[in-house]
C-alpha cells in the first residue's frame, strides 16, 4: 500500500520544481501524481484520466455532495478543481507514493483525512522580499499581479504550521535534498 506526500507552498517558492526533481531523479520512491478532477472542458490533447478526469459542473456538484472528494475548489463559478478519494484509494492500492502538488487548503485537508499515512510538507519562500525578487524575475506577471501573489502568499504562510514539515527553499540544491531525506525517511517507516 502507497503512501500520501502533500506538499504546498505560495507561488514562487520552489514547489514545483523541488517535485519534479523529486520525481525525475529518485525512481525509487514510486511517486504518482494524483489526478485531479476538473469541470472544465479539454485543452488541446488533454485526455480524461491522464492530466484530469473531466466532469460536468453538475457532475462535480453531485460527488461534492456525496462526499466523494479529499479537496476542492470553485475557481470561478461551476469552475471546479478537486481530488477524488476513489482515485487516489486506487493509486494507494496499486503501491504508488501519491504526490499531491496542491494549495494550503487542500494539502490541510488531505492531511486530516489521512492522517498519519500522509506527509505534509510546506515549501516557504526565505522571506517575501525574496518572494518578490523571484516572482519579478520569473516576467510572468505584471506589477498588480505580484501583489496580488505576495497577498495571497502571507496569507498561505498562516497555515504552515499546520503541516508535519516546514521546509525552507533558501538555496535549490540544499531544499531538494532536505526534500530526498524527509521522503526516505517517511516511506521507510
Amino acid at each position: 500500500m502507497g503512501k500520501c506526500i502533500i506538499f504546498s507552498a505560495p507561488s514562487g517558492s520552489g514547489k514545483s520544481t523541488i517535485v519534479q526533481y523529486l520525481m525525475r531523479e529518485h525512481p525509487e520512491f514510486n511517486l504518482a501524481f494524483s489526478i485531479s478532477a476538473t469541470s472544465r472542458p479539454p485543452r488541446g490533447t488533454e485526455k480524461d484520466g491522464v492530466e484530469y478526469f473531466f466532469l460536468t459542473a453538475s457532475e462535480f456538484k453531485k460527488k461534492i455532495a456525496n462526499n466523494e472528494l479529499l479537496e476542492y475548489e470553485e475557481v470561478y463559478t461551476d469552475r471546479f478543481y478537486g481530488t477524488l478519494k476513489s482515485q487516489v484509494q486506487q493509486q494507494l492500492r496499486m503501491g504508488q507514493n501519491v504526490v499531491f502538488d496542491v494549495d494550503v487548503k487542500g494539502g490541510c485537508n488531505i492531511k486530516d483525512f489521512y492522517g498519519d499515512e500522509a506527509l505534509s510538507i510546506f515549501i516557504q519562500p526565505p522571506s517575501v522580499d525574496e518572494l518578490r525578487r523571484r516572482l519579478v524575475g520569473r516576467a510572468t506577471d505584471d506589477a498588480a499581479q505580484i501583489e496580488q501573489r505576495l497577498a495571497k502568499a502571507e496569507y498561505e504562510m498562516s497555515f504552515a504550521h499546520r503541516f508535519d514539515v516546514i521546509l525552507v527553499n533558501d538555496k535549490l540544491e540544499e531544499a531538494q535534498q532536505k526534500a530526498v531525506q524527509l521522503l526516505q525517511d517517511f516511506l521507510d517507516e
